[in-house]
């Protein structure tokens, strides 16, 4: 169980917690944005809680993955670092077979737009959303985001139908093989083989103002294979996107609605990260161009082994809490202490283990003050399972303090 964020039911008449309610440089990651395509939604957020379906076994390739778990090889091809720099034009030429378009269905239902005999009902309607992904092996295997294939802004869940178009005008039925909405990667497969996958850099080595370029579908595929030049304008960038703590590499290049899960790729036509969001148009009174973001190559090569190997993604920590904030006004109305407040503790979870209760308000990790669930979920994502975070408390307005061993969050 991850850390979710439930309502205090302290009194009727208690406002709402904002969903957002951190300074300005905070709200200023809010307005960030990811980019697929959809007739939902221009764009997607993410789910609160993670969701991991188990990797599937295809009969025809089931020898093939036998042979990468054992020997240990992961299923992302990586290039040779000695590779020279290529033009603009011969990196294109590489890539494009590489590049595909996604396509996903999704089933929406409302709260009750329909009238039966007087009663209100929920209705449903089909939508559908469309993406970028890469082959990363010859016999059928495509990574892209997890948001491209799972809704969670409408409730739609999981795509019931996903189809892959590729460059050269086929088009395949694709099965979700894993899928991981925390690092917003998933794993496809479609039954084909003899594709050409793409090679991937080492995006540790990556230097700010390198040169990169970005291939994918704006827009939906009316714009199929757009490409977009730049270079690399931030390593190492800490941004909370809807609650979702990451890591990644910021970029100049063009990225829209319908580039996600596309590649972002250096000088040697090596895919050196996914791309996955950008900052929206405006904040406030700020004009805001050419600031995207791209999942780390390396960090995809980790994610789609642990994919495919264990069905979910090793490492992820795990507190075991059901929280809400406590804003300012809440805190007023009910003489509590702003922070954190636990509405339910996991039994036999790293925060039972360490005396947390339900009821407790947690006010700073690692002894950094927590005002909002934001801040404690990307606190504990600086760790990783095993590690040990120091969580300061209010209990019957006694402050203590505590230390919780992080849990590995593992799929249900």
């Amino acid at each position: 169980m991850n850390e979710y964020r439930n309502n205090i039911n302290l009194d009727e008449e208690a406002p709402k917690p904002k969903k957002h309610r951190l300074g300005k440089a905070v709200a200023f990651l809010m307005a960030m944005t990811v980019v697929s395509g959809s007739s939902i939604a221009v764009y997607r957020k993410f789910e609160n809680k993670t969701a991991v379906v188990s990797a599937v076994q295809h009969t025809d390739n089931k020898e093939k993955n036998s042979s990468l778990s054992a020997e240990g090889l992961s299923l992302i091809s990586r290039a040779e670092d000695s590779e020279a720099e290529l033009s603009t034009e011969t990196i294109v030429e590489k890539l494009l077979p590489s590049v595909v378009g996604i396509e996903s269905q999704f089933t929406v239902e409302s709260s009750g737009n329909g009238y039966f005999y007087g009663f209100n009902m929920p209705t449903t309607s089909e939508s559908t959303g469309t993406g970028t992904g890469v082959v990363i092996t010859e016999y059928g295997y495509i990574v892209t985001n997890a948001h491209v294939i799972y809704d969670s802004e409408y409730g739609a869940g999981l795509s019931e139908n996903i189809t892959v178009h590729m460059n050269d005008g086929e088009s395949y039925g694709a099965e979700v093989v894993g899928y991981d909405t925390d690092c917003d990667i998933a794993v496809l497969k479609i039954d084909a083989d003899g594709l050409t996958p793409a090679e991937f850099g080492d995006s540790d080595s990556l230097k700010l103002g390198e040169s990169v370029i970005a291939i994918g579908n704006p827009l939906g595929f009316d714009l199929m294979n757009t490409v977009t030049g730049g270079m690399i304008s931030g390593l190492n960038r800490n941004i909370t996107i809807n609650d979702k703590a990451m890591n990644l590499i910021q970029t100049d290049t063009a990225i829209n609605s319908g580039n996600s899960g596309g590649p972002l790729i250096n000088k040697k036509g090596q895919v050196i990260g996914i791309n996955s969001s950008k900052m929206s148009s405006s904040y406030g009174s700020a004009s805001i161009e050419g600031i995207g973001f791209a999942i780390p190559s390396n960090e995809v090569s980790k994610i789609v082994d642990d994919l495919m190997e264990y069905g979910y993604v090793t490492g992820k920590p795990q507190l075991g809490i059901s929280c809400q904030d406590v804003t300012e006004n809440i805190a007023r109305m009910y003489n509590m202490t702003v922070g954190v407040y636990v509405t339910e503790v996991s039994e036999n979870s790293s925060a039972e283990k360490s005396g947390l209760r339900a009821g407790d308000i947690i006010t700073a990790v690692d002894g950094k003050e927590i005002t909002s669930y934001e801040e404690l979920n990307a606190q504990k994502n600086t760790h990783s399972a095993g590690e040990t975070l120091e969580i300061t408390y209010v209990r019957n307005g006694s402050e203590k303090k505590t230390e919780a061993v992080l849990d590995e969050a593992r799929k249900d």
